[in-house]
């Protein structure tokens, strides 16, 4: 069953268009830690993990600074919210590390005006992130216990320019398309072309693809109405964006 939630600002969008009612968000305290500890920890993530990937924007780490980590870490692992892991957050599903994130943020340069979409809502951090440097963003996972969690967590920062949606984006998100700015959290198992063609004319799109042990991190570009360019940004490994298409479309 696809349920939804509508309210000013951040909204809930399934595809049925039913409302809900939702209780008051949740209030997420860090027992494991005291503040002065996790000052210290976010420090460091900042300064031994993202820095030296080559995250060197200072607005990009202004955004990772001030977007608290551990408060949409999963309570089990709270402790590990600044270690450079792949947290876990059910389903087979993980936070990706905190420099892929910041490689990310920076990669896609995104702007006030832009209209951004993100494939694989997870914990809501980063979308969070991309929310304070953006427009609108329309977030997208298949897992309705994830939207739940992002929905809290992303009320109780007041972000109020994110609309959530339970669905599965494997083969593509037109619902607000075109978009100036796409992030595919899992990997594809092959490039398919219904990402880049839901860009805007100068959107980017970000994606991996291949297969574990040696994946490839992309940035697609759309210079025309049928053109794009291919970066090939660095090598990686990321779990699989569920459903995602297997039979080639066309090679990079």
């Amino acid at each position: 069953m696809v349920r939804a939630l509508r309210r000013p600002g951040l909204s809930r969008r399934g595809h049925t268009g039913v409302c809900v009612a939702r209780t008051r968000p949740a209030t997420y305290h860090v027992h494991t830690m005291t503040d002065l500890n996790i000052e210290q920890a976010r420090f460091n993530m900042i300064e031994q993990q993202i820095r030296t990937w080559e995250v060197l924007d200072q607005h990009i780490l202004e955004v990772l600074t001030q977007t608290p980590r551990e408060e949409f870490v999963p309570e089990a692992h709270r402790a590990l919210a600044f270690s450079d892991l792949q947290i876990p957050l059910g389903h087979g599903q993980s936070m990706l590390h905190p420099k892929m994130e910041g490689r990310i943020l920076q990669t896609l340069a995104i702007r006030p005006t832009d209209r951004i979409l993100e494939i694989g809502t997870g914990s809501g951090y980063l979308t969070a992130c991309l929310a304070k440097l953006g427009s609108h963003i329309d977030s997208v996972d298949i897992h309705a216990d994830f939207i739940d969690g992002a929905a809290l967590r992303l009320d109780a920062h007041e972000l109020g320019n994110v609309t959530l949606s339970v669905g599965d984006a494997a083969a593509g998100w037109s619902q607000g398309a075109p978009y100036d700015a796409i992030v595919i959290s899992g990997s594809l198992p092959v490039a398919t072309p219904v990402f880049q063609q839901q860009l805007a004319p100068g959107g980017r799109l970000f994606m991996v693809t291949g297969g574990a042990p040696a994946m490839q991190a992309w940035l697609i570009t759309r210079v025309g109405a049928n053109d794009f360019s291919r970066e090939c940004l660095f090598e990686t490994v990321l779990p699989p964006l569920i459903n995602a298409v297997t039979a080639p479309q066309f090679v990079l």
